[in-house]
């Protein structure tokens, strides 16, 4: 019996960890890069953001006068009208897209984003590139912060079939101890280019950060631009 997965469903990880993820996350590169190179895809808008969590992207686009609807529902449906003409701008950051467990909703969470996108628009996806080499043995503890007052300990398990980690964010402090689960099921970035033509998008950019640093061997993260197949190369 496997009792994590058992036990983890969708909305597990944002119920334990909404009211403390910002502050675990202060240590993050700031948001404004990543606001700055969606304000200039969206244009005026509007934009729409897969996953949306608490805001740290989207509350600083909407100061700049994007306009964001916000809808509850599974994201692998994309469950919101299309707006007139389409979207300029669909994104999902921070390796949200990862959230989706299986590669089957992955699939239909792109073919979603492609009817939803206007023509010209892009569809802006981030995420770690995988390191199947952290896990020895097909698991991993490591201490991620380590202060005088708390110690905040990742440990995970690998299954390189289905490519998903299921890992704890065990935080302990004089007040006890408090475990944040999650899951994710990563894809290379060759197997998000071949989801991509699946529904009948291609990769327009590749960048190994916000600032548009060169992807390359040596890249942790990417950032791909994707677009409708037939629209012309720029």
């Amino acid at each position: 019996m496997d009792s994590f997965r058992d036990g983890f469903r969708p909305e597990t990880y944002g119920d334990r960890i909404a009211d403390v993820y910002d502050a675990m996350t202060a240590d993050l590169p700031d948001p404004g890069d990543c606001a700055d190179r969606l304000a200039e895809l969206a244009g005026p808008g509007p934009a729409l953001e897969l996953g949306i969590g608490t805001g740290r992207v989207a509350l600083p686009l909407a100061a700049r006068g994007e306009a964001i609807p916000v809808t509850f529902g599974d994201f692998a449906n994309v469950p919101v009208e299309p707006a007139e003409g389409g979207y300029p701008l669909v994104y999902v950051v921070f390796n949200t897209f990862f959230a989706l467990l299986t590669q089957e909703d992955q699939v239909r969470c792109f073919a979603g984003v492609a009817g939803r996108l206007a023509p010209g628009g892009a569809f802006v996806l981030t995420g770690f590139v995988p390191d199947p080499t952290l896990y020895t043995g097909g698991q991993s503890v490591r201490a991620s912060h380590l202060g005088l007052e708390q110690v905040r300990l990742d440990a995970a398990r690998h299954d390189p079939v289905t490519q998903r980690v299921d890992f704890q964010h065990v935080l302990v402090t004089g007040d006890g101890i408090r475990l944040y689960p999650g899951a994710v099921r990563y894809a290379w970035p060759s197997e998000l280019d071949l989801m991509a033509r699946l529904a009948g998008l291609r990769l327009r950019d590749r960048w190994g950060g916000w600032r548009r640093e060169p992807f390359d061997a040596a890249s942790g993260l990417h950032v791909s631009v994707y677009e409708h197949a037939g629209v012309a190369a720029s």
